[in-house]
């Protein structure tokens, strides 16, 4: 299915030069003098590299269908990933290069997430947004931090280890966003 410029969404899937793109930004440029153009941002979704693009406006390209299939993280063996798909419940091995560290270290065993696929190539995971971990260490907490300010590392309960406020403590639950990696707040 043919698509223009002027369809662009984050997060729209576009088939480029044989290679499908996730659209990450993208912006409608209109200069004072000449055409318009739009600017954008892709990521690379078979090897998670970024590109940056300037199309000009109107301009078709080929929009990629992807599949959403839901499995559940099994653990990780190596440098794999065994899922579980929820439907038929095979199991599938994903290489943790394809999918980036930066999602791994967030993912804890029986995790539901989705696995993208795009004619029968598997290309990516995604997981949920906000995601409960625990954490498993960082320094104790001061009376009176919460006045102050500020913030300290916290290693999680997978591994991650983010910056959070100075009241936290070890053993608490938090919720974090997985797409920026940062604490959002305790978990009730």
């Amino acid at each position: 299915m043919a698509i223009s410029t002027a369809d662009f969404k984050t997060g729209l899937t576009i088939e480029f030069e044989g290679v499908v793109y996730q659209i990450v930004d993208f912006q409608h440029v209109k200069p004072g003098k000449g055409s318009a153009f739009v600017r954008s941002r892709l990521r690379n979704m078979m090897n998670g590299s970024t590109l940056e693009k300037t199309w000009r406006s109107g301009e078709k390209m080929e929009q990629a269908i992807v599949e959403r299939r839901n499995v559940e993280f099994l653990y990780r063996d190596g440098d794999d990933l065994a899922l579980m798909d929820m439907e038929d419940y095979e199991q599938i091995s994903l290489p943790i290069s394809q999918v980036g560290e930066d999602k791994v270290k967030f993912l804890k065993d029986n995790t539901q997430v989705l696995l993208v696929e795009w004619n029968g190539t598997l290309l990516d995971l995604e997981l949920p947004q906000i995601m409960e971990l625990k954490v498993a260490q960082t320094d104790p907490g001061l009376k009176g931090d919460t006045a102050t300010g500020g913030s300290k590392p916290a290693t999680l309960e997978t591994g991650a280890i983010i910056n959070v406020p100075l009241f936290i403590n070890e053993g608490e639950l938090l919720r974090v966003d997985t797409t920026t990696g940062k604490y959002v707040e305790r978990a009730k």
